[in-house]
């Protein structure tokens, strides 16, 4: 059971976390939303000067006091272009944090990711994986932008305490009442809306999986007129995702009309028990005038603090997805396995046996074979006995259980029997990012018969292919692969 200690150790744990990544842009976030806040307590002081020592005396005596003008008039333009700036520092450097620290995050994510193995990458849907580096990395640093106006509202509850408790304690402590009000429906609303935003992301993975299967089987879906069950299985996942999302909207509006509702309806006490106040000589009008005024400044910060709270289960539902993913212990690297002798070419096999970790018994057994430079092998045998997942330990991709692999591995390259070519040109295809030069190109070229096809092509290598390779033929795409290769 999630106790109250315990969320706030969450939430704590969350902000120490997402924080850590810019901490400097964040901190000048913080001093920003301090200038506004002190500005703001101060500001209702220039007001009440103003009603006080301006406004009231012109209608009394119908003069105004020169010296009073200038200096009430100073105080209140000079508070509040210092409260601006506060704001656009405030403002501007919330946002660069928010988005710095996704683009970290996600790119955090991406590297533990890549660093994985291919039978990681196997265990685990392409979708899901995509949303959690896009989707959940967004959602987990939500709770950022409105952060630093939240920490300097600490600061201006405090001193807006102090002056409401200076002006009038009575009408003070009524005042103050609202603080606790609204924590208690902060905590109300945190209960509820817990399990609603882990359902709605957990659920918005699984739509990422789904539409990313679709969309990769396209054809299969095409070719056996599969529309209506590809349409009625997304529309069930989207259902699901839509009702968890309502049930979060839902709560989320429930609270935030309160925290609009709550506010006004003490404002309109106040104002009756100060005009009391005022009639009977307790507080004079510009005392009532600053302390509604501060009240009602007070209370959109007060606001901030519960659309944070309001946000942070959001948010550690995208980190705790994100973070399933950093956590994660990073597996071996298969290639160490494979053992690069320096007296000897081509490849020797020893006594490799392999077996997937959800499975207890071995899918290839005690194999030995050698196969000498400048032969060709061919690896035959019923379907299930072996064969891909041999290739597999052969080429580094998955690691053995027992035995050695004996191959040069550096110059050990495989081609996949459906070639994936990236977006891009053909060069780039080839090239993959490694250094090559343009004599081993076209050597490439030349061995996989690239350039038969790449030579009637009007921009040559330059040519540019569609996702997987789509613009060109399923042979060139193999070729293109082999040259790659």
């Amino acid at each position: 059971m999630v106790t109250e200690s315990s969320r706030l150790r969450i939430a704590i744990g969350l902000v120490r976390v997402l924080t850590s990544f810019h901490r400097r842009t964040f901190i000048i976030a913080v001093v920003g939303a301090a200038v506004y806040a002190t500005c703001t307590v101060a500001s209702s002081f220039g007001v009440g000067f103003l009603v006080d020592k301006v406004i009231l005396p012109r209608f009394a005596s119908d003069k105004v006091p020169f010296g009073s003008l200038v200096a009430g008039s100073f105080i209140v333009v000079g508070i509040g272009l210092l409260r601006a700036v506060g704001v656009v520092v405030r403002r501007s450097f919330a946002g660069v944090t928010e988005w710095r620290t996704a683009q970290s995050l996600s790119m955090l994510v991406v590297r533990k990711v890549m660093d994985q193995s291919s039978l990681w990458h196997k265990r685990h849907m392409t979708g899901d994986v995509v949303s959690r580096i896009g989707v959940d990395s967004d959602a987990a640093v939500g709770v950022l932008a409105p952060l630093p106006f939240s920490t300097s509202v600490v600061l201006l509850v405090v001193l807006s305490s102090i002056w409401l408790l200076i002006v009038d304690l009575p009408l003070g402590l009524m005042a103050l009442i609202i603080i606790p009000v609204l924590l208690l429906l902060n905590v109300g609303y945190q209960r509820r809306i817990d399990r609603h935003y882990d359902l709605a992301q957990k659920e918005l993975g699984h739509l990422s999986e789904a539409v990313h299967e679709s969309f990769d089987g396209v054809l299969v879906v095409k070719a056996f007129g599969a529309e209506g069950r590809e349409t009625h299985r997304l529309s069930v996942i989207s259902g699901r995702l839509r009702e968890a999302r309502k049930k979060a909207v839902g709560a989320r509006a429930t609270f935030e009309a309160l925290l609009d509702g709550v506010p006004t309806l003490m404002n309109i006490v106040l104002i009756c028990v100060g005009a009391v106040r005022v009639k009977s000589g307790e507080m004079t009008i510009g005392e009532l005038t600053s302390f509604i005024y501060l009240f009602t400044l007070l209370i959109f910060p007060l606001r901030i603090i519960g659309y944070v709270l309001s946000e942070i289960p959001h948010s550690n539902s995208g980190w705790k997805r994100v973070n399933e993913i950093l956590t994660e212990p990073a597996e071996r690297d298969p290639r160490i396995r494979i053992n690069s002798p320096t007296n000897e070419l081509g490849l020797r096999v020893d006594q490799v046996s392999f077996r997937f970790s959800s499975e207890t018994e071995d899918v290839i057994r005690d194999v030995s074979f050698e196969v000498p430079v400048g032969s060709i092998a061919a690896i035959v045998g019923p379907t299930g006995c072996g064969k891909s997942s041999l290739m597999n330990v052969i080429a580094g991709l998955y690691e053995p259980v027992s035995g050695h692999i004996f191959a040069d591995i550096k110059n050990t390259a495989i081609v996949f029997q459906e070639p994936f070519l990236f977006s891009g040109s053909i060069r780039e295809n080839i090239c993959l990012d490694r250094e090559v030069t343009e004599k081993q190109i076209e050597n490439a070229q030349y061995v996989s018969a690239v350039s038969e096809f790449v030579n009637g092509f009007e921009t040559g290598l330059e040519t540019l292919v569609g996702e997987r390779g789509v613009t060109i033929s399923g042979g060139q795409r193999q070729r293109i692969a082999l040259a790659r290769a």
